[in-house]
């Protein structure tokens, strides 16, 4: 019995010998005691909690080396592997999660919209509701500041630069034909229905070094990832008429979207300042396949329209008008896939593949172009951790542009030529902290078409000044190829350069947002050529040069006025060019020295509706008067339009809608056109540049089909 009690008391003694202590302390960065932090060794129950002071203290049996694990919310889980003996009296520091919603974030020069933005200056439903952009996502993004106010034209002009500067890509793959292409003095628009996308990103400058051949900005279009139901889209427009449907699998799912646009109907009702011999008629489609692996996702995108038009528009030098006839085919591919490989990488891929075909017929003269363009693109990412992350990649651009051009009084010509680039850039994201962050890379392009290298680096720097304000800055270099109206005639050239200096303000505070942007852009290497337009019998050289400065400023409040949401924007821009065939440094005649946009929206609850108006403002553009001295020696009168929409529920999935550009009728001018020759008394006659129509109506009944029996459509108008 003696000898069984001893053991028992040496079996106690050795268990309690056994026993060991694991203390410390946890605090944050700023040295503050941390209370209520988990404490323990991994796949243990041994642990405990931290007090006021922070401290910690637990026993454990378990021996030789384990895991002490710390975590606590709003910081980085904290993670110790060593000899249990020497988990004793420790000093532990948290630092913050970094993936917390309040992380600073890399702001300057870019505005996104989308559910999935950090910060995000509108949302996926602003880029159709928007009351002068007709259902355009470039209208709607011309609202916001950086951008210039060139009606006639219908493209992105940004910060002083010309409207191919701003180059497009849908899910990270370039787009090279845009735009539909139009007559002289009316505005094109984007080819690319608004309804399937659902993020979108607008860089006004100092983007991404992945994003090159752009030297004002880049548009970021992504397609929707997964659909949450099946429904029908049915639109009868006073244009046309849409039709538009999702179907979802297990595994995939596919959208398909169609539209007609026939615009002799509302021409016969609402004439115009052309003789339209054949309105507007165009067909388009596009479709959009996903199919998710078991890692990724694949995307299949592809868009296919065609129309033709012709009309006699009002000219000063020839007394039965311009003869201007126009039929264009556009067809893009373009496909993607994401995925998420091991050891936390990622990898993105993409293909796109453009066919265009432009017929046009300019009084006499005949112009038949075609361009097929590719563009491959691989990129990796590397997640080194929560702090740092590595891109790189590689990509490849390949045009092939042929002109015909025949008159009756000349032999047939032949223009054209290859632009091929290779391109290879790398980018890190370094964040030290919630309060800064950083964004450095560095892009390399070669043009076979050259034989010409070129570095570009690029740099954003961000600092978060308060619990919802930061400040960024932003610095890059970027290059782009001569468009083809001046390729197509001379190829001994080089890339066009410039450079971008950002200084961005946010503050962003419960569905009030505030932007203040200062910014300033030398461009260098632009083309000069001396005849009245771009010829073959031009001379060109690279010696145009330069620069745009200004101020952006944003706000947008949706939570003072009951059910009003509104965003005033503001720009001002000093610009000079020494380009073209410019004899001097001048403000460019695309310019305005300011811009302001007004849009709001109300829900009216007892009418079932959203009303909506969006008011634009742009000071005067500049043009030559021959009957001066100088060159562009005049300033046109400042530029007004104040377009409304409403859109009523007839019941939950049917809506009608209205919307009319320039609803109080101002008589905008664009510019003026002047006789070739002067009259008896040395003038020059001229005739003013308005729009084709001074105002624009529009109505059409949108119906929705859907699984739930609620979706509808007030969202994509």
């Amino acid at each position: 019995m003696k000898s069984l009690i001893a053991i028992l008391i040496t079996l106690i003694s050795f268990q309690f010998s056994a026993q060991t202590i694991v203390s410390g302390t946890v605090k944050d960065a700023k040295n503050n005691p941390i209370e209520g932090a988990n404490v323990y060794l991994d796949g243990t129950y041994d642990g405990a909690t931290t007090n006021a002071g922070g401290q910690f203290s637990f026993k454990t049996t378990e021996t030789s080396t384990q895991t002490l694990t710390v975590s606590y919310i709003s910081f980085e889980t904290y993670i110790l592997s060593s000899d249990v003996s020497t988990l004793n009296s420790l000093k532990i520091t948290l630092r913050e999660d970094i993936n917390a919603l309040d992380t600073v974030v890399l702001s300057a020069g870019t505005f996104s919209a989308g559910d999935n933005s950090k910060i995000s200056a509108l949302t996926s439903m602003d880029v159709v509701t928007t009351a002068s952009a007709l259902g355009d996502f470039v209208g709607a993004l011309q609202t916001l500041p950086g951008t210039t106010t060139v009606a006639e034209d219908g493209r992105l002009f940004v910060r002083g630069g010309e409207a191919e500067e701003t180059q497009i890509f849908i899910d990270g793959i370039r787009v090279f034909t845009p735009y539909t292409p139009s007559a002289n003095n009316t505005p094109t628009r984007g080819r690319y229905s608004p309804f399937l996308f659902d993020g979108i990103t607008f860089s006004t400058g100092g983007y991404s070094a992945e994003y090159g051949q752009a030297l004002s900005s880049v548009l970021l279009l992504n397609t929707i990832e997964e659909p949450t139901q099946e429904k029908t889209h049915i639109g009868i427009m006073s244009l046309g008429a849409t039709l538009s449907n999702t179907k979802k699998w297990e595994r995939s799912s596919l959208s398909v979207n169609a539209s007609y646009i026939n615009l002799a109907p509302y021409q016969a009702v609402f004439k115009d300042r052309n003789e339209w011999k054949k309105p507007v008629q165009s067909v388009s489609g596009e479709a959009v396949y996903r199919y998710k692996t078991n890692n990724g996702m694949l995307k299949l995108y592809s868009a296919f329209d065609k129309s033709n038009f012709e009309l006699i528009q009002e000219d000063i030098n020839s007394p039965e008008g311009l003869h201007f006839k126009l039929d264009n085919s556009n067809l893009y591919l373009n496909g993607s896939y994401a995925a998420k490989l091991e050891n936390k990488w990622k990898l993105e891929t993409g293909f796109s593949y453009t066919h265009a075909i432009n017929n046009i017929a300019i009084d006499a003269n005949n112009i038949d172009a075609t361009e097929n363009s590719i563009h491959a693109k691989l990129k990796l990412r590397k997640s080194f951790s929560n702090r740092f992350k590595l891109n790189f990649g590689a990509e490849y651009f390949a045009t092939n542009f042929n002109e015909a051009f025949q008159n009756e009084t000349i032999q047939p010509l032949d223009y054209g030529f290859k632009n091929n680039i290779s391109a290879a850039f790398t980018e890190a994201d370094v964040i030290f902290s919630k309060k800064l962050a950083l964004k450095a890379g560095l892009r390399a392009e070669y043009s076979e078409l050259f034989k010409e290298a070129t570095i570009a680096p690029r740099l954003s720097l961000a600092y978060k000044t308060g619990a919802r304000s930061q400040v960024s800055l932003a610095y890059g270099d970027f290059y782009q190829n001569p468009n083809a109206s001046i390729l197509k005639f001379e190829q001994n050239l080089k890339a066009q350069q410039t450079q971008h200096y950002i200084l961005n303000y946010q503050y962003n505070n419960d569905g009030r947002i505030f932007r203040a942007e200062t910014y300033y852009k030398n461009y260098n290497n632009l083309v000069k050529y001396d005849t009245e337009f771009a010829s073959f019998d031009a001379n060109y050289n690279n010696s145009g040069n330069g620069f745009a400065k200004g101020l952006d400023l944003f706000y947008r409040d949706n939570k003072s006025i009951k059910n009003i949401d509104y965003w005033v924007s503001y720009s001002y821009l000093d610009t000079e060019r020494d380009y073209r065939n410019y004899t001097t440094a001048a403000q460019p005649n695309f310019a305005n020295k300011h811009n302001v946009s007004v849009v709001g929206k109300y829900w009216i609850n007892d009418w079932k509706s959203q009303v909506g108006l969006s008011y634009a403002f742009a000071s005067g553009r500049t043009y030559t008067n021959p009957n001066q001295d100088g060159f562009l020696n005049a300033k046109t009168k400042s530029y007004n339009s104040l377009s409304l929409n409403w859109a009523y529920l007839l019941s939950p999935q049917k809506i009608l809608y209205f919307s009319v550009n320039n609803a109080l009728g101002f008589n905008n001018v664009n510019g003026y056109q002047y006789a070739n020759t002067p009259d008896i008394n040395n003038n020059f006659a001229r005739r003013a540049l308005k729009p084709a129509a001074d105002q624009f109506f529009f109505v059409g009944f949108f119906w929705t089909i859907s699984e739930n029996g609620t979706d509808n459509q007030l969202d994509n108008l």
